[in-house]
């Protein structure tokens, strides 16, 4: 008996030790994603020859495109392109296929709650996001929220001539393990 004791005890801390890897190596991830968007931001604002309209604007999958501030949670994250695993660990993923600012439709951005969007259940009707890209910056003002089944992907679909920007996390925010639902917040361009 007391040998299993100590088999759980090791299992236990082996299982801790692992997590807490995995959360630096998440948090790396971020940082160097973070450094990333702001060093593009930075090269747009100096150099003459880089990308300045929706046009010349065509990420790959794993770029860094952005930052999405969110000013109510003094929240500054990267944007990368995708939203596999490896992208989300790396930031606020845009799901390939949907819309950037200025293109008149849907756009989607996705984050897991237990990094980027943390504290996503903090935000309230009013309070915005900001997209900057090298293209410019985008104010976006939330006007409702929605909770869906995590298989509901019905939230996805062209919203032109409207530019929408919906921002999906994981729900319950307290969820152990992987969450039955998914948070939706939807905000309207400010002009």
């Amino acid at each position: 008996m007391k040998g299993l004791s100590y088999v759980f005890i090791i299992a236990g801390l082996g299982l801790l030790l692992y997590g807490g890897y995995q959360y630096w190596q998440t948090q790396s991830a971020q940082k160097a994603s973070l450094a990333s968007a702001y060093e593009l931001l930075e090269t747009k604002e100096t150099e003459e020859n880089v990308q300045s309209t929706i046009d010349d604007f065509n990420p790959k999958v794993g770029e860094t495109v952005g930052i999405l501030s969110i000013p109510a949670i003094e929240a500054e994250l990267p944007i990368v392109e995708g939203t596999d695993e490896d992208e989300l660990e790396k930031g606020v993923g845009h799901f390939k296929g949907t819309a950037y600012p200025t293109q008149n439709d849907q756009i989607v951005l996705s984050g897991h709650r237990d990094t980027v969007f943390r504290r996503m259940g903090e935000l309230e009707i009013g309070d915005h996001f900001i997209i900057k890209l090298p293209y410019g910056e985008f104010a976006y003002e939330i006007e409702s929220t929605k909770i869906v089944d995590a298989n509901d992907l019905t939230i996805i679909g062209s919203t032109a001539p409207d530019e929408v920007l919906v921002v999906t996390t994981c729900y319950p925010f307290t969820y152990v393990g992987s969450a039955p639902d998914r948070y939706i917040i939807y905000a309207k361009p400010i002009h």
